[in-house]
């Protein structure tokens, strides 16, 4: 597996994985063993991970797609231009997806790395 994960990937899962609840300690060690399988061909940053799942355990999250974690991005003046998700399928890092609201920002990992602000996110479905 490919333990040279992208540095904006690598900060935003140590940004977004950085509290100390049981599922946040689970994914984190998950992340030696993953690697980006494909990026979004926007630009804007989104990950899709592949996980030798035989060398980890699953997070405490249940069996279907979750978000396990999530910020707000917040601009120096004060906007929300957008949100970074990280998604689990059966306990698993599956994805970090990025998401814009705007349309005069450009929001793209990289920028999002200053402007996060994780928040408590109590595991729910993912939608769609």
């Amino acid at each position: 597996m490919n333990q040279d994960l992208p540095a904006d990937v690598a900060d935003a899962l140590a940004t977004l994985l950085s509290a100390d609840t049981p599922v946040n300690v689970a994914l984190r060690r998950q992340v030696p063993h993953l690697g980006v399988l494909e990026r979004c061909t926007c630009g804007c940053g989104t990950a899709y991970f592949d996980l030798d799942t035989g060398k980890v355990e699953p997070a405490p999250t249940g069996p279907g797609t979750l978000v396990a974690a999530e910020a707000q991005l917040l601009t120096e003046a004060g906007e929300c231009p957008g949100e970074v998700l990280v998604f689990t399928q059966g306990g698993y890092l599956s994805w970090l997806e990025v998401c814009s609201w705007s349309d005069d920002i450009d929001v793209t990992l990289s920028v999002a790395r200053d402007w996060m602000q994780p928040r408590s996110t109590p595991e729910r479905p993912a939608s769609g």
